[in-house]
């Protein structure tokens, strides 16, 4: 008689439209600070990444808790990997950049991408030969040509971010394909590298274009060409003459070698599919923003994003393709 009654009473609310208080599963959102992990230094082209990232999210309210940005650069970014694989916290994420290949096979570091779960690839970053202004060198063949009558002694002095990495990896395949040789000087980050060559303390560096475009801005350097096989589509003026699509590939400029880096996010080690979610559906907010789409046209990104499936597939082969690079320029541990 009760069964009866209440069923009764349930079919009278539902037809008059009053909704009934039934549990049902929550998605997952975190409930503490997520800890933002950059592998690398302050100033470069990650850490800038990040922090704009965190910037938005707080801005716009994307994110009911806190975040924060933590550099962990220690040992090539070792210390940051390490950090995200050592626990299954998923209050934790990390943005990659190509340390993520390069750090283990040069370093033995006990660690591998596959330690950790793919969330989403941002963008790819792309990278440019520059020098200092004052360089009489009008295009990347006409410096070419200046690195090989350096005598031997007096090498031209290439900088860049840290050893066994992006920049030395580019600057090993610049010389294989020029038959040219310099002196590669290691810095702990990008912006230090421009730094450096804006006060002439390297002849050239092969930076990212947000790490340089400040002191492109300010005349102080110049880019020759950029390591890409189709140039970077921004016609917006930087300067008051040229804008990025204006820098020849360095195919175009004579010099055929080309190499870009992944600019990804992921999170730590058995992440539940709902927790890979939030963070895909919270990045996909920041790239909507006015403050993202304007920060990749000043960069001069590849704005490729990739998720699930095409972004594994994408970080399997360019894991194939450091380990052939790094193999060339003799860059692997052996013990």
């Amino acid at each position: 008689m009760k069964t009866q009654t209440m069923k009764r009473i349930t079919q009278a609310l539902m037809a008059a439209g009053i909704a009934l208080a039934i549990p049902f599963a929550q998605a997952w959102e975190p409930t503490k600070t997520v800890e933002f992990i950059v592998p690398a230094g302050t100033g470069g082209g990650a850490d800038q990444m990040a922090r704009l990232i965190d910037g938005i999210i707080k801005k716009n309210n994307l994110m009911k808790q806190p975040m924060v940005v933590i550099n962990k650069g220690g040992g090539a970014g070792a210390e940051g990997f390490l950090d995200v694989k050592g626990t299954k916290d998923p209050h934790k994420i990390i943005i990659t950049l190509s340390n993520l290949f390069t750090t283990p096979m040069a370093q033995g570091t006990p660690f591998n991408w596959k330690d950790l779960t793919p969330v989403k690839m941002l963008a790819l970053d792309q990278f440019v030969l520059w020098v200092h202004a004052d360089n009489p060198a009008k295009t990347a063949k006409d410096y070419i040509e200046q690195v090989k009558k350096t005598p031997a002694d007096a090498r031209k002095k290439m900088g860049g971010t840290g050893s066994k990495q992006e920049d030395q990896i580019i600057t090993v395949a610049l010389e294989k394909q020029t038959g040219t040789k310099f002196t590669y000087v290691p810095y702990k980050g990008g912006g230090e590298v421009a730094t450096q060559l804006v006060g002439k303390h390297v002849d050239s560096t092969v930076n990212n274009p947000i790490e340089a475009v400040a002191q492109w801005r300010a005349g102080n350097l110049k880019p020759l060409c950029v390591f890409d096989d189709m140039r970077m589509p921004y016609k917006a003026k930087v300067t008051d003459t040229m804008s990025w699509n204006d820098i020849p590939t360095c195919k175009e400029a004579g010099v055929d070698t080309d190499y870009v880096m992944l600019r990804g996010i992921f999170t730590t080690p058995g992440a539940t599919p709902d927790q890979v979610k939030y963070y895909v559906d919270l990045l996909d907010k920041v790239r909507a923003t006015p403050e993202w789409k304007e920060f990749m046209e000043r960069g001069a990104f590849n704005q490729t994003a990739l998720v699930g499936k095409e972004y594994v597939d994408w970080i399997a082969k360019n894991e194939q393709l450091h380990m052939n690079l790094m193999k060339e320029a003799g860059f692997l541990k052996t013990n």
